[in-house]
């Protein structure tokens, strides 16, 4: 008689970090095999950029990756801005890399508290819940919205930064590494932490290379690739950071490398609050959106976001609306390479490894 057994994952919330099904066959607690099913979710993002002006479009892309909005919304600017030949003002591209990197610090914290909830510690989510929040409250000052930001446009940004604004945003950032000593005092060496994470989950290079897959979790197993020094795109030339990078390639590494991560952002975002204060200029290039027509032709912008690569493909043909939008994100790909990390392992291991990976599911299903 076959003790295999076949069960469905989901598609609940939070534990699959959104509406995923996995459809799991399970020898005993052993996982044989995993068949992630997506979809649940999807809006049609991509289509109904075909239906709508290029202004029109502008506020939907944020919701794209939610807990990422300005990254999205760099991505189509940038595109857009190609295929005008439009100049962006310096000043607004380093308002638009100081609001990107606090938005890769907000979304790291909002993983790793989830993440610590999956493995059952509920404390640190509190922690990483508090110190998001103080980020949150800087983008609603400046933006008015906590979420879905609507604040890069074409050719810049909406408004300018102030000081008193910028001086908030050095208060955090003297703050913030304090808190991120904290977290690891809670979390690095804690072994039940380590128990769930050390060797579970090992993703090598060469498979994550043959599936895509971008971002932390690429750099945690050993790949050096970070599109904001390998292919500086914005300001990111003029800015002395390291990327963070591990060779663990397991649970425990990916974590590392966000830790990590969130570090090199302070020090982008001290030096550029330091630009900010010290020079002025123009925040748009006063591109004219309502009824705005780009010429013929294609091109696909690139942005190293919280999760990853993110590509915007936009191919215009003259007319007041995109002919076509096409999105890559790094949650899809991260998705595709579950069934390879999580082949025979522990069933209860499973929502640790893929809390690991950081998912969301608005940015895999669109």
């Amino acid at each position: 008689m076959s003790n295999i057994m076949k069960i469905n994952i989901g598609p609940q919330h939070p534990s699959t970090h959104g509406v995923l099904r996995l459809i799991t066959e399970l020898d005993g607690e052993e996982i044989i095999s995993i068949e992630p099913v997506v979809g649940y979710l999807h809006r049609g993002l991509e289509k109904l950029a075909e239906n709508r002006s290029y202004l029109q479009y502008l506020p939907m892309v944020d919701r794209i990756d939610y807990l990422g909005g300005f990254f999205t919304s760099y991505a189509y600017c940038n595109c857009v801005e190609h295929l005008l030949n439009c100049v962006v003002p310096k000043r607004a591209e380093y308002i638009r890399v100081l609001c990107m990197e606090l938005n890769r610090i907000a979304s790291h914290l909002l993983w790793l508290g989830t993440f610590m909830l999956d493995l059952g510690a509920s404390s640190p989510l509190f922690y990483c819940f508090r110190d998001r929040e103080i980020i949150l409250s800087l983008f609603e000052e400046l933006t008015g919205q906590r979420m879905m930001y609507n604040y890069f446009v074409f050719g810049g940004v909406r408004f300018d930064v102030t000081n008193e604004w910028l001086n908030k945003v050095s208060d955090f950032i003297v703050k913030f590494p304090q808190c991120i000593s904290d977290y690891e005092k809670i979390i690095t060496k804690n072994p039940i932490f380590t128990d769930r994470t050390v060797n579970k989950g090992i993703l090598s290079k060469n498979v994550a290379l043959q599936y895509s897959v971008t971002g932390p979790n690429l750099r945690a197993s050993g790949m050096d690739l970070d599109f904001r020094k390998s292919n500086p795109y914005s300001v990111y030339d003029k800015l002395d950071f390291v990327p963070a990078v591990n060779h663990l390639c397991d649970s425990y590494g990916r974590y590392l490398v966000r830790i990590a991560e969130m570090k090199s952002s302070v020090d982008i975002v001290k030096q550029v609050v330091r630009y900010l204060k010290e020079n002025n200029g123009d925040i748009s290039a006063n591109i004219k959106a309502i009824n705005l027509k780009v010429q013929e032709g294609e091109y696909t912008s690139y942005v190293e976001s919280s999760r990853g690569l993110l590509c915007c493909y936009l191919r215009a043909d003259g007319s007041g609306k995109p002919y076509r939008v096409k999105w890559r994100t790094g949650s899809y790909y991260a998705v595709q390479v579950l069934p390879q990390i999580a082949k025979n392992v522990n069933y209860n291991d499973l929502i640790a490894i893929f809390g690991s990976l950081d998912v969301i599911m608005p940015e895999v299903d669109k």
